[in-house]
């Protein structure tokens, strides 16, 4: 038998909410004994945490992968690493590429791609609808025996009620869980920035907060008809914020989740039409901003996630209205979720609830806890050194952070999957 023990660490418990000074024993990959007393006597490695935090590794959904079609963006290999370094033990793929994942072939062909190259746990999802077009559904039984373990459209609304309900009827005979992105397709088509004085006063096209809100609408009611297990990508505004809290308080089988940079910025930060931070949705007001933390310290959204979404220097060095949208984050996701926790707005636990515990539940997985037999997929860091980033030391191939040159605080110092380091600070 392996063991490793770690000692002098300051255990992140976020299914306990605790946050104290403990020891964690991990055996042959999962997660032995813990104990705040003194330590046992290991026949195994010895870790001295140094008194840093010691949490279950983040997993990640709605990471974009750019294999098969893109890979100059970002590969498995690109993926793998720079979630290694973000303390990112799990990511979960989203299936906008080029092809679209939307047969068993290309899904196994990533899945192969994954497993070769890439040194933290990969869980594929597939397409709802072929082509991501919305007009007919995949074959989502055979997607789920080949791995899948959730179907979206990512970013394309399916439009057609028809073809939403009836895809997520037959989800449900499945089990499936089905992942959506909740906007009024007809009002954000086009749509760079939040409609407001900002917007107006840069001359961007703008779409109302209230899209999202009738998008989450349309969803729900197609819930009460169907049943179905229902994720909503990502919640960025206060509108919305009242139909999700109906939808949980009435049972349905729905989460919700956040990205980091609708946590962590505003559209303000959009300031000289820097392209970088064109997000989509698109950042939000500061009021919207506040109200969506308030929402994760909660609990009424669950997830947070960092949307990442590899862009190319010539998809982002456009003007404001004609570039891409997204921004890479498995690398930043983490010091700038610390900023929540140093503003004294979120603290640890609650920050991890929303990382590793709430996704790995609502995929079923059994990561995101230090509890015994759970995996040892750890990750270890310290919350308060202080650092510039500066976007050419990330690992992804793309290197479209918004944190470009900002302050942060919050370092990740090892990664461990399965027990074993997969990543180590210098």
């Amino acid at each position: 038998m392996t063991s490793t023990l770690f000692t002098n660490a300051s255990l992140i418990d976020p299914e306990a909410e605790t946050d104290g000074p403990g020891w964690l024993l991990v055996r042959d990959g999962v997660i032995a004994a813990r104990g705040t007393d003194a330590p046992p006597t290991s026949d195994g490695a010895v870790v001295d945490c140094g008194g840093k935090c010691l949490a279950p590794g983040i997993v990640d959904i709605g990471v974009k992968v750019c294999e098969p079609g893109e890979r100059h963006k970002e590969s498995y290999k690109s993926a793998g690493l720079a979630a290694a370094a973000g303390g990112v033990t799990t990511i979960v793929t989203r299936p906008d590429t080029l092809p679209v994942i939307d047969t068993p072939e290309t899904l196994e062909f990533v899945t192969r791609r994954a497993q070769a190259d890439t040194p933290v746990n990969v869980l594929p999802m597939a397409a709802l609808t072929k082509g991501r077009d919305g007009r007919e559904m995949t074959e989502i039984g055979f997607l789920m025996d080949a791995g899948a373990v959730a179907f979206t459209d990512c970013d394309h609304v399916v439009s057609n009620t028809k073809v939403f309900s009836r895809a997520l009827t037959y989800a449900r005979s499945c089990g499936a869980l089905v992942i959506a992105h909740p906007q009024e397709p007809g009002l954000s088509q086009g749509a760079a920035a939040t409609s407001g004085k900002f917007a107006t006063l840069y001359g961007l096209p703008a779409v109302s907060p209230m899209a999202e809100r009738m998008g989450l609408d349309r969803d729900i009611a197609l819930l009460e008809m169907t049943g179905a297990r229902y994720h909503a990508d990502q919640i960025t505004t206060a509108r919305a914020l009242p139909a999700l809290e109906r939808a949980k308080r009435n049972g349905l089988d729905i989460t919700a989740g956040t990205s980091i940079h609708h946590l962590t910025l505003n559209e303000l930060d959009v300031a000289d039409y820097r392209t970088f931070f064109k997000v989509k949705p698109p950042l939000r007001s500061e009021d919207d901003r506040q109200a969506v933390i308030e929402a994760v310290r909660s609990g009424l959204i669950d997830i947070i996630s960092s949307m990442h979404t590899p862009q190319d220097e010539e998809s982002k060095r456009l003007p404001f209205e004609e570039a891409a949208s997204g921004a890479v984050a498995l690398e930043t996701l983490l010091p700038a979720a610390l900023r929540l926790y140093h503003g004294e707005q979120l603290d640890l636990p609650t920050l991890f609830r929303a990382m590793s515990l709430n996704p790995a539940k609502r995929l079923g997985l059994d990561t995101g806890r230090l509890a015994p037999d759970a995996p040892a997929d750890l990750v270890l860091f310290d919350p308060d050194t202080p650092f510039i980033l500066d976007r050419f030391t990330l690992q992804s191939k793309s290197q479209n952070t918004p944190f470009d040159g900002q302050r942060m605080q919050g370092r990740v110092l090892a990664t461990y999957v399965a027990g074993a380091a997969v990543y180590r600070r210098d």
